[in-house]
């Protein structure tokens, strides 16, 4: 019985900034604000996120694909690539949040800087990431498959910490400032029923983040006739 190489949904799920934000802000406090300077700030942040999240969401997109008859190899070639997408876009989004301009907010120097900081560490972990998977020996299925869900493991805990990253701009009038903004939102969903298929088997997870939700259920698994996603 030949195993599957896959990862379950929370394990390869990576958050992007749109995905996060778009599920909405908690107006908590915040006083001292200035509106049309954190409008104007998040515009700044969304414009020049407006790419990345669309890499990402292409990067998660191919992660979930199933390709008849991928081998091992093949496989850990392309799951590669898309890691190193989401690390270049992880840090992409660092840059925009750095970039903008003074967050004119309470304790915006620290939230913007902290941010900044989550995101930037994930992108490197990411690279790692992507670095352990290139190293996997591949001749063996078996093997493989094992070794991928270590792999699996690290990139779980990247998607939370790039998601700790992201809720320090979430909160209050910052976050509903951040919701606002076009360049914020995620791109419609391009396959209802794949993600159907993918998730009809695998049952809820209350704690995983909106962004999880939205991201793909498994990585692709390169036997010829796979079987249900995790």
């Amino acid at each position: 019985m030949k195993p599957d190489v896959k990862l379950e949904k929370r394990l390869w799920a990576a958050p992007v900034l749109g995905l996060l934000l778009a599920a909405g802000a908690v107006a908590c406090g915040g006083g001292g604000s200035d509106t049309a300077a954190l409008d104007s700030w998040a515009k700044k942040v969304c414009d020049s996120a407006q790419s990345p999240i669309a890499q990402s969401q292409t990067a998660l997109a191919d992660s979930d694909k199933v390709v008849p008859g991928e081998q091992p190899a093949e496989l850990q070639q392309r799951l590669a690539a898309d890691l190193g997408v989401l690390a270049a876009t992880n840090q992409q989004l660092a840059e925009a949040i750095s970039k903008a301009g003074e967050l004119k907010t309470d304790g915006g120097a620290a939230v913007q800087q902290g941010a900044a900081d989550e995101l930037k560490k994930a992108a490197q972990g990411y690279l790692e990431a992507q670095q352990k998977l290139t190293a996997l020996p591949n001749t063996e299925q078996a093997k493989f498959a094992d070794a991928l869900r270590s792999v699996g493991d690290q990139v779980q805990r990247l998607a939370q910490q790039s998601t700790a990253g992201l809720n320090k701009l979430q909160s209050g009038e910052l976050g509903i400032a951040i919701a606002k903004q076009p360049g914020c939102k995620p791109a419609p969903k391009t396959s209802p029923s794949a993600s159907a298929s993918t998730t009809a088997s695998t049952p809820a997870d209350p704690s995983a983040p909106a962004a999880a939700s939205a991201a793909p259920s498994t990585a692709p698994t390169p036997t010829p006739t796979p079987s249900a996603s995790g």
